[in-house]
């Protein structure tokens, strides 16, 4: 029960005059007599919140029912006796003091220049404003009591921020209700330049819920308050300047201001009240948190919420669960990931998520001026771009959100949702792989293929990569067969499975591994393909019992075959596709040795105009990958240009690139290839095994190809139909520059990755590289 002592003030004000430097206001504690005249909508007065004893002094809404207080002065000093007494001095300064003399609260105010008439005025807003009284303009306020809100917002309070004086305004609820002072929680927007703003229920340093955010009407999701069906009672707005950002509501009809008002409780929740006409009591409108998917971050990163479905929780389209021994530990809920992982290919594009609650803007950047169009562009170009948006819905609307990182916090509205857009894979909007193939390659039962691989046995493994296993078979009719069977377990493989599906559909070519079906049942994913009987072409080169085997003629066919493959895929086919793991266990021999480029899985496909495309996540093997890809994640044809480049020298030496270190001068194959050639002995790069019988003609010029595909720069690396004519003898070949990745004996100790990259590691591919 609020037990009121009240100060009303004749003529809405206290007055300092020229012959009194203060006024004096003492406390009527026997029996509440008026000691001067009142504002209409709230008064000014002490006050004995519930059951306690303690006294304040604070501002309450006027003949309403319950009685509610808007702000406490003294809310961390209460009064303990009855003899306290209001100041107003000369100086603009408001005080309140106690029975002894102590002021137990100030405003800590004053006027600067001429302070003839300083006034204390309590305006019909509920707004205490202390001001020169000849002076109506809000730019002579010397102190107002919305600078220093409680746990009430009214209508014309300001919460936000001033930039110039660093001041911030924000709601800090009551510790229960007989005690005003501060609370565990706190209600309050995100003010930063450059992001947008968004407001935040904490409990001490903690998101309890997040309100919003502000979608240049309202907060996003929740309704309008209304007088009737069609009018609302108020407008909010986000002012934004250099000066200072804020929240505002104002009322849109004079005869209802102060009639609004909005509570932080002792609880923690946010509650909005309208008053009725007939009985002026309060009606409660909106209550945050309204239900569990108010919750903050309630789903975990990429999850949403939604109350409509059992359970609340579950993935954005695009996305998984991870498995159950990953759950957050914080809300035991299912952590979602993106279920084919992004590479920040040109095929990628933004699902569009309607009636939603944009995700937390913290990890977000806002532009003002830009269109949803031009907001769509940017995020495309920036590969750590997640998702974009337009906050504002309003008709002419503009302004671009684009989030870096995790989106969190994102549930269903109901009413007032907004739009969003988030990254997904290029094959997230191709269909699924067996509506590709249908179209393209026939159908194998599981039957078929469990009894051409002997149920999968252990004796018909070929090898295994990041997607999985691959077996070869015999299909019933006697063809041979090679199925590469996707884990279950394998977080590359299901990305690896759709881009190949995509890829090799398309591509047919006599140096590209030819795909003869696929088989989708259940959880089984599998593509078939033709046999290789001679494996992979480092399954020669390396193996001392059988490099003998693999001729110089053999050899440079092999690198000619090898050529035309990767000019088919850059040039002639219907799709400019980038292979991205190009090396000697990627090229498959059939029964005449000739070479097929097998493994699309981490290929990239790009638009007829488009050149390179950029990465964070870099794949590939190290030891073929080219700087520009491992340091910055750039990648384009050249980037395969290098890795061939690679293999060329591989395949004339029977040496790995990887590893490889001379005994005379330490240097690494490329820099031993480049040291030969400047020295005229190109041909003494030849293997050991290959000595007695090879032509020096095509050795020189395979390893100048070479030399020329190696180089540090892009630029300077020639394009794949150039590769092929001088692989066939055409023209004079240029001068080769100092190869990447070489590295001087001088130069050993240097900490750079570039010359650590070739021999850092094993020669699996890698899913990911960090190599920035």
């Amino acid at each position: 029960m609020l037990i009121p002592y009240i100060i009303t003030i004749f003529f809405l004000i206290l007055r300092t005059s020229r012959s009194s430097n203060t006024i004096v206001v003492h406390q009527n504690i026997s029996d509440g007599q008026t000691i001067v005249s009142g504002n209409a909508k709230f008064e000014l007065g002490f006050f004995s919140p519930g059951i306690s004893k303690s006294r304040y002094l604070g501002i309450w809404f006027k003949n309403t029912s319950p009685q509610t207080v808007t702000w406490v002065a003294n809310r961390e000093t209460p009064l303990l006796d009855t003899l306290s007494v209001v100041k107003l001095d000369n100086q603009g300064n408001l005080t309140l003091v106690n029975g002894s003399g102590k002021v137990v609260w100030s405003s800590n105010s004053s006027a600067s220049g001429t302070t003839i008439n300083l006034v204390a005025q309590l305006l019909d807003t509920g707004n205490l404003v202390i001001k020169n009284g000849t002076i109506t303009n809000n730019e002579n306020i010397v102190w107002q009591s919305f600078d220093y809100p409680g746990d009430t917002f009214l209508l014309g309070m300001k919460l936000g921020k001033n930039f110039i004086s660093g001041k911030e305004t924000y709601l800090t609820s009551w510790r229960s209700a007989d005690d005003p002072s501060p609370g565990e929680y706190t209600y309050r927007f995100l003010m930063v330049k450059g992001k947008y703003q968004q407001s935040y229920i904490r409990r001490s340093s903690a998101i309890a819920t997040r309100i919003g955010p502000f979608n240049g009407i309202t907060i996003s999701g929740r309704p309008l308050i209304t007088i009737d069906t069609a009018h609302p009672a108020y407008v909010s707005s986000m002012v934004v300047n250099q000066n200072e950002m804020y929240f505002t509501a104002i009322s849109t009809n004079d005869t209802i201001t102060g009639s609004a008002r909005a509570t932080l409780t002792p609880g923690g929740t946010y509650e909005v009240f309208k008053q009725s006409f007939r009985n002026r009591e309060w009606i409660l409108s909106i209550t945050l948190p309204a239900d569990y998917c108010d919750n903050y971050g309630v789903c975990g990163p990429y999850g949403s919420c939604d109350t409509a479905n059992s359970p609340y929780c579950g993935c954005l389209k695009g996305f998984e669960q991870k498995i159950s021994e990953e759950k957050s530990s914080d809300n035991d809920t299912s952590i979602c990931r993106w279920r084919i992982a992004l590479d920040c290919g040109p095929g990628e594009g933004f699902q569009k998520f309607s009636s939603m609650k944009q995700p937390d803007t913290e990890n977000a950047v806002f532009s003002g001026n830009i269109s949803l169009q031009d907001c769509e562009d940017a995020c495309k170009n920036n590969c750590s771009c997640t998702a974009y948006a337009s906050p504002n819905i309003t008709p002419r609307g503009v302004g671009c959100l684009l989030w870096f990182g995790d989106l969190i916090d994102v549930r269903v509205y109901a009413q007032n949702g907004q739009d969003f857009y988030v990254r997904l894979a290029a094959s997230e909007f191709s269909g699924e792989p067996e509506k590709i193939l249908d179209k393209e390659v026939p159908l194998f039962r599981l039957s078929i293929i469990s009894r051409a691989t002997n149920d999968f046995s252990v004796d018909n493994k070929l090898g295994e990569g990041g997607f999985g296993t691959v077996y070869k078979g015999v299909l019933d009719e006697g063809q041979e067969i090679a199925v590469k069977r996707l884990s279950k377990s394998s977080r590359q493989g299901l990305g690896e499975f759709h881009n190949e599906v995509i890829c090799i559909a398309k591509l047919q070519h006599r140096n590209l591994v030819k795909l003869l079906g696929y088989c989708i049942q259940g959880y089984e994913k599998m593509l078939v393909y033709e046999y290789m009987p001679n494996n992979s072409l480092d399954s020669f080169l390396f193996d001392e019992s059988r490099k003998a085997l693999l001729d110089w003629p053999q050899r440079f066919r092999i690198i000619h075959g090898i050529a035309r493959g990767l000019l088919y895929l850059h040039q002639d086919s219907r799709l400019k596709v980038v292979h991205r793991d190009l090396k000697a266990g990627n090229i498959l021999l059939d029964h005449q040795m000739h070479p097929k480029i097998s493994d699309f899985g981490l290929a990239r496909m790009f638009k007829e105009d488009e050149n390179e495309a950029n990465t964070k996540r870099v794949v590939g093997t190290l030891g073929y990958i080219s700087p520009e890809y491992a340091v910055s994640g750039l990648f384009s044809v050249k980037s395969d240009i290098f890795s061939f480049g690679v293999l060329v020298l591989e395949t004339v030496s029977g040496k790995k690139n990887r590893g490889f270190v001379h005994e005379d001068h330490d240097d690494n194959l490329l820099g031993h290839a480049w040291r030969l050639y400047r020295e005229g002995k190109s041909d003494d790069l030849i293997d050991e095994c290959l000595r007695t019988s090879y032509s020096a003609c095509e050795v020189s010029r395979s390893v100048h190809v070479g030399l020329l595909c190696v180089q540090n720069r892009v630029e300077d690396r020639p394009d794949t139909s150039t590769v092929v004519a001088m692989l066939g003898g055409e023209g004079l070949l240029p001068s080769p520059k100092k190869p990447a990745f070489f590295v001087q004996e001088s130069e050993r100790n240097s900490t750079s990755i570039l010359p650590l990259l070739p021999s850092s590691v094993n020669g699996v591919t890698l899913s990911q590289v960090d190599g920035r």
